[in-house]
């Protein structure tokens, strides 16, 4: 039962610290949408086609995932008078590298030879390289592109930090420069084979950190208006706007994709999840939770969804893929496939990445320590 108690941190004490407990109960919401999207349980001759589509259309967890990113090392690293890079890459590369290798790994031992996972693959998956590539970007664990997205973020988050501490228009011009870049590479590489490296348009504005980039600038801006206390609202209503916008913006995706797959792969989805999503949904939704008391930010604070969201990272590398396939194949039941996924996200978090996790980042910093 004590999985359903409230953390016990105020809303305005967390905002005083770098951790958000109804942020990280989202983590777990976020992954849950990517596996719905891949698994949809809604069938279109059960539940009816708009529902179905509606559901295909939650790949918008990704989205979820890179606003918060933005947020989160905005909030924690723009404002350090003393920002060490080293440590900074210390603490990204524990927190992200250790439990992706190793699950990398385990999936290329697990993987058919004939599927073509060769070792230039494997080394293209295990340096993140392989989200760069059209060709590749689905190898190994196919959800593993988000991590060159973010990894891309990472590197380039002290000096987007750097210079919109020096003029805050930097807020509005990096983004669109960041975009112009992934054009000129699209334009630089496009049709010459390389594996598909910038193979097009629509692979860069989708799979991309230079087409993703304005998500990770919308979480950059929330961090700024919560840090600088620059939008206050006392009624409860922030949370629920997010939210309808949100679904407004998936059911406009599910019916601007026509014959596509998905909507995202429309122009005009491409807009709506890339820029509108982020913008008047997800951010919404997210300043909602850390400035409302809500029921959903009571649901998304209590310690079961914490303890998901936590071990949301490991669900979401595993939930589809080799691994994945293993697990269903040995429940053969859809609801219980999702609860032995989760239930092994939860001990591979508290036996393996966490542990991990602390150790390096002791180990690393205190070499650095050491070697001043």
């Amino acid at each position: 039962m004590t999985l359903f108690r409230a953390t016990g941190t105020s809303m305005i004490d967390q905002t005083k610290t770098n951790y958000f407990n109804a942020l990280t109960g989202v983590r777990a919401i976020a992954a849950y949408m990517v596996f719905f999207h891949h698994f949809n349980p809604f069938s279109a001759g059960i539940f009816g086609s708009r529902i179905a589509l509606f559901v295909n259309e939650f790949h918008v967890g990704v989205t979820f995932f890179f606003v918060l990113s933005g947020f989160l090392i905005g909030y924690r690293y723009m404002d350090l008078e003393k920002f060490r890079f080293r440590n900074y890459m210390v603490n990204r590369f524990a927190r992200i590298y250790p439990m992706y290798f190793m699950l990398t790994t385990v999936t290329f031992l697990l993987a058919s030879d004939s599927e073509g996972n060769g070792m230039g693959v494997y080394l293209a998956n295990i340096s993140f390289l392989k989200g760069f590539s059209d060709q590749l970007k689905f190898t190994g664990i196919a959800q593993g592109w988000s991590l060159t997205v973010e990894e891309t973020f990472y590197l380039l988050a002290p000096l987007v930090f750097f210079l919109i501490k020096k003029n805050w228009r930097a807020m509005l011009l990096l983004p669109l420069f960041f975009f112009s870049i992934g054009l000129a590479l699209v334009a630089l590489f496009r049709g010459g084979g390389n594996f598909g490296i910038f193979g097009s348009y629509d692979f860069m504005i989708i799979y991309t950190f230079f087409g993703r980039v304005f998500e990770f600038f919308v979480g950059i801006g929330l961090a700024i208006v919560i840090k600088r206390d620059l939008f206050i609202m006392k009624k409860n209503f922030l949370t629920y706007l997010g939210l309808s916008v949100t679904a407004i913006c998936i059911l406009a995706m599910s019916l601007v994709k026509g014959d596509l797959p998905i909507g995202i792969l429309h122009p005009i989805g491409m807009v709506i999840n890339n820029v509108l999503l982020p913008l008047f949904g997800i951010s919404i939704f997210y300043l909602g939770l850390l400035r409302e008391r809500t029921i959903v930010s009571r649901i998304l604070e209590t310690r079961l969804f914490v303890l998901l969201g936590k071990s949301s990272y490991i669900f979401y590398l595993i939930h589809a893929g080799v691994i994945a396939t293993v697990v269903s194949r040995w429940s053969g039941n859809y609801l219980l496939n999702f609860v032995l996924l989760n239930l092994l996200s939860v001990l591979l978090f508290h036996y393996l990445e966490e542990p991990l996790n602390l150790f390096l980042r002791r180990k690393l910093n205190r070499q650095q320590v050491s070697a001043k």
